[in-house]
C-alpha cells in the first residue's frame, strides 16, 4: 500500500509538470516559436548522432532544418530542468530579438520530453578562446576581437534590462553563457535563471540565490550590499571582464604569488600604482585595451550596487578612449562571500540553496 501510495503521488506530481507547461504554451502560442515534434527532433538531429556538449541541462547536439540551416538541439534532463525551468527560458528567450542574444529557434515538449532549438554558434563559448592560454595554447583571439566580444556582450546585457517590455535580469552572466558566432560576434544564452521584473520596480525579489560561483554579486547573499537589481548582472559582466582581461579565471589558488591568487585585488594594486599587467608580447594598443577591460570590471564589481554603472554606462565605458576613464574607488576585496559557500548552501543569516553552478556551456566540447 505504501509502495503504491509513492507511485500515485509521483505520478500525480509529473502530471501536474506536464499540465503546467502545457497550460503555459497554450496560453503563449501567439508569440512563442515554433513548435516541434519528438519525431521531427531526432530527424533534425539524425538521431542525435552529432554531440556537441553536456552541461548541467542536458546535453546538446547539432543539427540541421531542412532548409539547410544549423542548429543546436539541447535534450534537457528532466531530473535537473524543471517545469520552471522550461517555462522561464521559451518564456524569456522566445521574445527576445537582439544580434547580440542567442535566438531560440523553436521547442519540444511531449510530456516528459522537451528541447529546445537554438541557432548554431559555431565558435563555441567564450570560456574555449580566453582560458585557452592557461592550458598552453596561447590566446586563440587578439585583443581588438575580445574588446569587440566585450563590446557585444554588454550590449546584448543592456537590450536584456532596457530594451525589452519588461526588465530581464539574466543573473547567470559568465564567459559559459557567451557564444560566438562564425564571426565571433557574441550572444547571450542561458536564460534558465532569468527573472523578470517591471522596468519601474529599482529591486527584484528574489527567494534563493541565483548564479554561478565567482560571478554572483554581494546582495544575492547578503542584502547588506543592498538591494537585488540590474546592477547585479553588471557585477557579474565585472568578473567576466576580468577574467578577459586576465586570461584566467579571477580566483586561482594555484597562482605562483600569493598575491595573484586572487585577480580583482592584484589587478586593482597593479593599476593603482602605474604598473603593467604583465602581458606577454603585446603591443602598446592591445595593452591599452586589457587595462580599460580591467578598469572597467573594476568600476563593474564595486561592493555597493549603488556605486556600479549601468549597462548603459558601461557600454559607453568600453567605447570610449581610456583617457577618458578614471579610476575607480577600490572595492571592498574579499573572495570571503563566495567561500563561505560549500556545495549547495552558504551561511548568510541562513542557509539558501544556490539554483546553479554548474561550469558546463551550451557547446562544451566546440574548441
Amino acid at each position: 500500500m505504501v509502495l503504491l501510495g509513492f507511485l500515485t503521488h509521483k505520478y500525480r506530481t509529473a502530471l501536474k509538470r506536464v499540465d503546467k507547461v502545457e497550460k503555459f504554451l497554450h496560453n503563449q502560442q501567439s508569440w512563442m516559436p515554433k513548435r516541434y515534434t519528438c519525431p521531427e527532433i531526432i530527424a533534425m538531429t539524425n538521431h542525435f548522432q552529432e554531440k556537441l556538449g553536456k552541461g548541467g541541462f542536458g546535453s546538446v547536439y547539432k543539427g540541421q532544418f531542412y532548409s539547410g540551416h544549423l542548429i543546436a538541439v539541447k535534450m534537457l534532463d528532466k531530473s535537473n530542468f524543471s517545469a520552471e525551468d522550461f517555462i522561464n527560458e521559451v518564456s524569456t528567450i522566445g521574445r527576445i530579438h537582439h544580434v547580440n542574444v542567442v535566438q531560440l529557434l523553436g521547442f519540444c515538449s511531449e510530456g516528459s520530453k522537451r528541447a529546445l532549438v537554438y541557432e548554431y554558434m559555431p565558435n563555441g563559448s567564450l570560456d574555449r578562446h580566453i582560458f585557452s592560454k592557461r592550458l598552453g595554447e596561447g590566446q586563440s583571439v587578439s585583443w581588438e576581437t575580445l574588446q569587440e566580444i566585450a563590446i557585444g556582450t554588454a550590449r546584448g546585457i543592456e537590450y536584456l534590462h532596457r530594451g525589452c517590455d519588461v526588465c530581464i535580469l539574466h543573473f547567470d552572466i559568465k564567459p559559459h553563457n557567451i557564444l560566438l558566432d562564425h564571426n565571433f560576434v557574441p550572444k547571450v544564452s542561458d536564460f534558465g535563471l532569468a527573472k523578470f521584473h517591471p522596468r519601474e520596480n529599482d529591486f527584484v525579489a528574489v527567494s534563493t540565490i541565483r548564479g554561478t560561483i565567482g560571478y554572483i554579486a554581494p546582495e544575492l547573499i547578503s542584502r547588506n550590499f543592498g538591494t537585488v537589481s540590474c546592477k547585479s548582472d553588471v557585477y557579474s559582466f565585472g568578473m567576466l571582464l576580468l577574467e578577459m582581461a586576465g586570461g584566467r579565471r579571477n580566483s586561482d589558488m594555484r597562482a605562483t604569488r600569493s598575491s595573484k591568487a586572487y585577480f580583482p585585488s592584484w589587478v586593482y594594486d597593479q593599476l593603482n600604482k602605474g604598473g603593467d599587467l604583465e602581458l606577454q608580447n603585446v603591443t602598446e594598443i592591445e595593452s591599452m585595451i586589457a587595462r580599460k577591460l580591467c578598469m572597467i570590471g573594476l568600476w563593474c564589481i564595486q561592493m555597493k550596487a549603488v556605486d556600479r554603472p549601468s549597462m548603459t554606462k558601461v557600454v559607453e565605458m568600453l567605447e570610449a578612449n581610456i583617457e577618458y576613464l578614471q579610476m575607480p574607488p577600490k572595492p571592498l576585496f574579499s573572495s570571503a562571500h563566495e567561500q563561505h559557500i560549500s556545495g549547495k548552501e552558504i551561511e548568510s543569516g541562513s542557509s539558501t540553496e544556490i539554483e546553479s553552478t554548474e561550469e558546463c556551456s551550451l557547446y562544451d566540447s566546440i574548441v
